[in-house]
């Protein structure tokens, strides 16, 4: 069973969910209620697909095939086989499983879209997914095989397999089949009818899901990345005047104004600081930091409005306008604001992560280092110090640039031309996920390299959040004094950094 840290009942309506929430109810943190107003406009809008199938009304999804098959008329008694039909002949996802959190996302995120109240579903599958959520029920849901244009159509077929007790589900840490997980719960299998199929898998629940938590990472690593560049700044010895706010006012981009200000606020008490007197500005890797971050911060600053619009976003197709009684097909389903939010959420990302590669080289590099031990070993030559942690940063932020070509300018027909453009946001979405975690590693082994290249100097006072920084990271991992393998280092270092573990607010000074 879920083991919820939260002492509120998420109510589920439709129109409040936050990112936040989505990724409290991914990690099992809060369990979820459908409330009161959500069930009564879906119970409306349910009641007139029920009037429509009855009347034998031609319209799409309920009394017609899908996709190019529209024009097949279905009767009322066809109906239960075609929804249920509909989740079996689309769940052909193929490649390894959604992780457990992004499913539960997906659950709560087509639970959301479903409550707005013009899906025509039956109120009574909408909280079979509710209790899916708050009883751990985690379906089998492979990752590929979605276009990002009718929706996450096969990603989410396999979601709603485990509501028939088909396909496969997570359950205690088992995988059962889908007839067992209902079973060890005691709840029924749903039976789809009207527009029930079809209102479960159309929409952007799979890509979104997959998006928020990666957008949420992201930030984490945004302002991780703002850290390690004024620890670096401090192993460096830089000049804090290129952060001086009369120069970023001038610009007028938030982004900038923003990580000027958080990287003079962390450098404030640092005695490392202006302390070089050979030369009197840095290089762009530590100048241009505002410049750089910043115009990742005003990027993922966009992305998000995008998500927080589609987080309460009704994305299905036909939609059911109950208080006229008319039923509209259109394209809500189509991925493409979520495909290009996602290359640029990547794009960002990964721009952070190929000036944290480049900084840490000034560290590791005697011709760049002022004064550093090459490698930032005491006993170079007989020891190879951060010389391969480097070489694996070069590696990842190489990938990264791979990565970051955007998906959302590829297309491909399907439906024998029905669906003739369509978004790859769920690619989009896959790719923005492992730039991020490139970029969390990258980070850390500029965080490890600044911690050592501290280490390596004589004592100062470190600044007002780079000293707490220093001390969470020393806290967690040794200095190098012999080489050892670094590969737990540097992942311990980026799971920090992907949870927001990280102390990257203003702290009080402290001295190494």
């Amino acid at each position: 069973m879920e083991q919820h840290t939260e002492d509120v009942i998420l109510q589920i309506n439709g129109r409040e969910l936050t990112l936040e929430e989505v990724r409290q109810v991914a990690y099992g943190r809060r369990s979820v209620a459908i409330s009161q107003e959500a069930l009564r406009d879906m119970e409306v809008s349910y009641a007139l697909v029920q009037t429509i199938l009855a009347a034998g009304r031609p319209t799409y999804g309920i009394s017609t095939g899908f996709g190019d098959l529209s024009r097949v008329s279905i009767s009322e008694e066809e109906n239960v086989h075609l929804q249920h039909n509909l989740i079996r002949s689309h769940a052909c996802a193929v490649g390894p499983p959604m992780s457990r959190p992004v499913t539960r996302a997906m659950m709560l995120l087509r639970l959301n879209a479903l409550c707005v109240g013009y899906s025509g579903i039956n109120p009574l599958v909408a909280q079979r997914l509710a209790d899916f959520i708050n009883l751990g029920i985690t379906p089998l849901v492979p990752e590929q095989g979605s276009l990002g244009a009718s929706g996450d159509l096969a990603n989410l077929a396999h979601m709603a397999l485990v509501l028939l007790g088909e396909g496969q589900a997570e359950l205690d840490g088992s995988l059962v089949s889908g007839r067992q997980a209902l079973d060890m719960r005691g709840l029924e299998a749903v039976r789809l009818v009207g527009k029930d199929g079809l209102a479960l898998i159309n929409g952007t629940s799979g890509m979104l899901a997959l998006g928020i938590l990666t957008l949420l990472e992201a930030e984490d690593c945004l302002d991780a990345a703002d850290a390690a560049a004024a620890l670096t700044f401090e192993a460096l010895r830089g000049f804090r005047a290129a952060y001086d706010p009369g120069i970023h006012t001038l610009r007028r981009q938030e982004g900038q104004i923003e990580t000027a200000r958080r990287l003079l606020s962390m450098l404030e008490g640092s005695a490392y600081a202006d302390s070089r007197t050979e030369d009197v500005q840095d290089a762009y890797t530590l100048r241009c930091v505002p410049q750089v971050h910043g115009a990742s911060r005003d990027a993922l600053a966009y992305v998000r409005a995008i998500f927080d619009r589609e987080v309460n976003a009704v994305t299905d197709n036909p939609l059911i306008f109950s208080q006229t009684g008319a039923v509209l097909s259109g394209g809500n389903f189509h991925g493409q604001p979520l495909a290009l939010a996602l290359d640029f959420l990547a794009i960002a990302v990964s721009e952070l992560a190929n000036i944290s590669e480049r900084r840490t080289e000034r560290m590791v590099n005697p011709q760049l280092s002022n004064g550093l031990p090459a490698f930032l070993c005491d006993k170079g030559g007989v020891q190879s110090g951060f010389m391969i942690p480097q070489y694996v940063a070069a590696s990842l932020v190489s990938e990264n640039k791979i990565l970051s070509h955007p998906a959302s300018v590829d297309s491909i027909p399907s439906s024998a031309n029905k669906e003739d453009h369509v978004s790859m946001g769920a690619a989009a979405a896959r790719k923005a996920r492992q730039v991020v975690r490139n970029t969390s590693r990258v980070l850390a082994i500029e965080l490890l390299a600044g911690a050592q290249a501290l280490d390596l100097q004589p004592k100062r006072e470190l600044g007002a959040g780079t000293g707490p920084l220093y001390q969470a990271i020393r806290s967690r991992i040794p200095k190098l004094t012999e080489d050892r393998p670094m590969s737990a280092d540097i992942e311990a270092l980026a799971d920090l950094v992907l949870s927001g573990g990280l102390p990257v607010r203003l702290a009080r000074p402290s001295v190494l």
